[in-house]
């Protein structure tokens, strides 16, 4: 019998099928989320000056303890992985749930390499909240331009971030002010100023920061690693939000009738169909491979990332301009939510970096000449 020689720490791709755990953890996810924010109630949430759902936040960490789950028990977690955070992704997504789970991943990610036990617990019981502030574009693999600096000894940050992701309501601010320093500052605090930026997805706003002399203590951690588990986990959410768009569309198609037939039983609607099903079970794949490198703190994941954050947007994207089109007229107008979809998933496209972004960064992992 032969055997296959596998690089130590990288997972077989065979065990990438959602367990049973990580099932009833959606079905939790999906009856909290749909009860209390429907798309009609998320639209109409779009119109007011409070674009993040605080109660559906708190009610997702303190009862079924979302942004504690890749944390370990020790540290004030859940103790599972970042594949069960996967899993909520794909939820939120599916849900373009305006909660700010995305920037709590990605601030998660990096206070786990950090001492901040303290405000990790926090985070992880949901407490507080935390956002890195960085531009929403910018992603893993390269270096991230440091626009702040530290003053007065290094205990004060000057300068601005600008579009940075959940910092709207964010309690703490994780301000790089170098390649592996950290500044942790208080979103409230003195110095700092936020205003809300334009931004396409009405159910994730962008912020722009502005430090003036803001209080901070600095600590050591691993911006790019941090980025890439966000990456893997933006990429479940497109996953979801592909897989709510194609649903919606078959069940619009069967219902509908045009010249006595239903709208499903054409040829070329169910070809589309079919070649977007295929794209969105290749998506699937990447990200569940890309949570499951996370998860086991592989060193594949840098590729995986890179490999599931390239696929992922472009099917998004896809899967909600498609939705779009095929509901004909009704899927253009403002009562539809269709819009909500592909605001969100264009919007993803450039969050954590670009496609062509992650296609420049895996040509350079797997030496690939531009």
């Amino acid at each position: 019998m032969s055997t296959t020689a596998t690089t130590p720490g990288t997972p077989e791709t065979g065990d990438l099928l959602y367990s049973d755990v990580e099932e009833d953890l959606r079905a939790s996810v999906r009856a909290l989320v749909d009860k209390q924010a429907p798309w009609d109630a998320v639209l109409r949430r779009t119109d007011t000056e409070d674009p993040v759902d605080t109660d559906l936040w708190k009610r997702l960490t303190q009862e079924i303890g979302v942004a504690g789950l890749a944390v370990p028990e020790e540290r004030g977690g859940a103790g599972a992985s970042w594949r069960e955070v996967a899993v909520v992704a794909e939820e939120l997504g599916r849900a373009v749930a305006p909660v700010p789970f995305l920037g709590t991943v990605v601030a998660t990610a990096l206070l786990l390499g950090t001492g901040e036990d303290d405000l990790l617990a926090a985070v992880a019981g949901g407490e507080r909240t935390a956002a890195l502030a960085v531009g929403a574009t910018r992603g893993a693999g390269r270096p991230v331009p440091v626009t702040v600096e530290r003053q007065g000894g290094g205990d004060l940050l000057a300068g601005t971030v600008t579009a940075v992701i959940d910092a709207v309501t964010a309690d703490v601010l994780l301000v790089p002010v170098s390649a592996t320093e950290i500044a942790v500052v208080e979103a409230d605090g003195d110095g700092v100023t936020r205003t809300t930026a334009e931004s396409l997805d009405m159910t994730r706003r962008l912020t722009d920061v502005v430090f003036d002399g803001a209080p901070a203590r600095v600590v050591t951690a691993d911006l790019d690693h941090a980025l890439r588990v966000g990456a893997a986990i933006l990429a479940s959410e497109q996953l979801g939000l592909a897989e709510r768009c194609l649903a919606d569309t078959v069940e619009y198609l069967r219902t509908r009738h045009q010249f006595g037939r239903q709208l499903a039983s054409y040829q070329a609607l169910k070809h589309r169909l079919a070649d977007l099903w295929v794209a969105i079970t290749q998506a699937r794949a990447t990200a569940r491979y890309a949570a499951r490198c996370a998860a086991d703190d592989s060193p594949d994941l840098p590729i995986a990332a890179a490999v599931a954050a390239a696929h992922g947007a472009e099917v998004a994207l896809l899967a909600a301009e498609d939705g779009l089109q095929l509901h004909g007229g009704i899927g253009f107008t403002w009562e539809h939510p269709a819009h909500l979809f592909l605001k969100r998933a264009r919007a993803d496209a450039l969050v954590l970096g670009s496609a062509d972004h992650h296609r420049t960064v895996l040509a350079d992992l797997v030496d690939l000449p531009a």
